[in-house]
């Protein structure tokens, strides 16, 4: 027991850096903040509508689309994970949040992501935004999108009142969960 209590503790002496704490900013450094998410947002929407052709046309029709251009995930045999990102409605930022996913399991070493999540009804996208706090799988599912060799999304994930992208500097991840991933909102 205690080798293994000793093996877990890297991975927790990591979270305080990965879970750092944005609030008491000033108006500045907030200002400034929101610009590096924003630019964050732009970098990573281009990148998906690259990696996949009908990304576009979801977009279009999404009635919001909350994305994370960072997520740093670190941890040896417990991990944890969190980034920081806008939620956009008609292409304007309506709000700044954070997520964060704890995991357990061989876990070794850091990695980068970026996830994007978009809201594709009206009532996918109220229940987020009225929610203190919003956990995939508990207050609403994530349909991972699956690209076809075509670059099209899955007619069946296109569908789905909200529909999630995972990219990697390889490109599109499938075959991954997001339930358990923590949402709230940024006070910046």
């Amino acid at each position: 027991m205690n080798r293994r209590l000793f093996v877990s503790l890297p991975s927790l002496a990591l979270a305080p850096a990965l879970f750092a704490c944005t609030t008491n900013m000033s108006g500045s450094d907030a200002a400034a903040k929101r610009r590096e998410i924003d630019a964050g947002v732009d970098g990573t929407m281009s990148k998906l509508f690259a990696s996949a052709s009908s990304a576009q046309a979801l977009a279009q029709q999404a009635k919001g689309i909350l994305v994370f251009p960072k997520i740093l995930a670190a941890g040896f045999i417990v991990g944890a994970e969190y980034g920081e990102g806008s939620l956009r409605v008609a292409n304007s930022p309506v709000g700044y949040y954070r997520t964060t996913t704890a995991s357990f399991g061989f876990l070794a070493g850091a990695q980068s992501k970026a996830l994007i999540m978009m809201f594709m009804t009206d009532a996918a996208l109220q229940a987020f935004q009225a929610s203190k706090g919003w956990t995939a799988g508990v207050d609403g599912s994530v349909a991972l999108a699956t690209i076809g060799a075509n670059g099209q999304v899955d007619t069946n994930t296109a569908r789905a009142p909200i529909i999630g992208f995972v990219l990697t500097n390889a490109g599109l991840m499938a075959n991954l969960s997001l339930e358990g991933t923590k949402i709230s909102k940024l006070d910046i």
